[in-house]
């Protein structure tokens, strides 16, 4: 009996001046990981190889030419480039965010062909990636346009799940930017992601206030009386368990948040600060809304401790394990919302 082919595993290598290829390499290292997927950097040999003897690994390395090629059992590495390119740890530079496109470039059309089943991103620096072809604030925002869909970044580990209404943004014009229809488009999401790709039938999802102590009934603001409290309202009328606003000063600390299946935080720290505090280096950064999976670790390019071989795995370990559990829950409800007979079949 023909075994079933393994999940291929797209990685792209981010920031090369930064902890990427090491917590890549290290990752993989461990050949047991090679049970759960088969892994594909998009990169270059040269350019890993030079990796490997700095950290002193022992992986094995195997190069290709597209993703056709990709053997099950060994580390595959697509040779996105083939120059040698001058590693500097530490240092921001752009011929090193020029490389980190490269990789994100080609995984990502990878992942629109069907040539690989999901992908896991390793730190970019925000600054030395951009140019003509790279002008946004992050990953999530060039996933978004080249995968077409309503993207949202959605931090999780097992027991805390945020999302953000905003991600990206300036603190000065968040009030601006947040409406209703922004807070129902990205509740519906988290809404649908928890169904697909968790499990989570009938989701209980907190959202938290845009203004210290919720506005305190209009008198620090009047954003979450006026827009959060009346679609928050409209969407309950729908049939959604979503509660709040609450404030976001005392939620965590309370553990309040343990009352809810996810949170939604109306702006990148009020969400981020507690999501690492409680989980940093355990963390997933989980891009929901799209039609492809895609997960990074919780942490970026962390140039302080580049090349210094003592970087943490956990996360992008974490990242790749939850990207290749959510692609088999994702596929199993699509199987069940196509043929629902199938689920009552296993009951009888």
């Amino acid at each position: 009996m023909k075994s079933a082919q393994k999940i291929k595993l797209g990685i792209s290598i981010g920031d090369l001046n930064g902890i990427g290829g090491e917590i890549i390499l290290k990752t993989f290292d461990d050949s047991r990981m090679l049970d759960f997927c088969t892994p594909i950097i998009f990169a270059s040999v040269k350019t890993l190889s030079f990796l490997k003897k700095h950290f002193d690994l022992s992986i094995n390395l195997q190069g290709i030419e597209k993703v056709s090629e990709a053997i099950d059992g060994k580390v595959n590495v697509i040779n996105v480039w083939k120059e040698n390119v001058v590693i500097n740890f530490g240092a921001e530079d752009p011929e090193s965010g020029k490389y980190a496109f490269k990789s994100l470039q080609a995984a990502t059309k990878a992942l629109k062909d069907d040539e690989i089943d999901v992908l896991v991103t390793a730190p970019i620096n925000k600054n030395t990636i951009q140019s003509e072809e790279f002008k946004f604030p992050g990953h999530t925002d060039y996933l978004a346009r080249e995968l077409q869909g309503d993207s949202l970044m959605f931090m999780i580990t097992d027991n805390l799940k945020v999302g953000l209404l905003t991600d990206h943004v300036p603190l000065k014009d968040i009030a601006q930017i947040i409406s209703p229809e922004l807070i129902e488009k990205k509740i519906t999401t988290i809404q649908k992601t928890l169904q697909q790709d968790f499990r989570i039938s009938k989701p209980k999802i907190a959202v938290l206030g845009i203004n210290p102590h919720s506005g305190d009934h209009g008198l620090i603001g009047q954003e979450d009386e006026t827009i959060l409290k009346p679609t928050i309202q409209k969407l309950k009328d729908k049939g959604y368990l979503v509660f709040g606003p609450y404030a976001a000063d005392s939620f965590f600390g309370s553990k309040n948040h343990e009352n809810f299946d996810a949170i939604i935080a109306s702006y990148h720290d009020q969400g981020l600060i507690p999501f690492k505090t409680l989980s940093f280096g355990e963390g997933v950064n989980f891009t929901a809304g799209l039609k492809k999976v895609r997960t990074s670790p919780d942490h970026g390019t962390a140039f302080e401790i580049a090349g210094k071989n003592c970087a943490n795995i956990n996360s992008f370990k974490e990242a790749v394990f939850k990207a290749i559990e959510i692609f088999k829950t994702r596929k199993e409800y699509k199987k069940l919302t196509k043929d629902p007979l199938r689920k009552q079949s296993k009951k009888i």
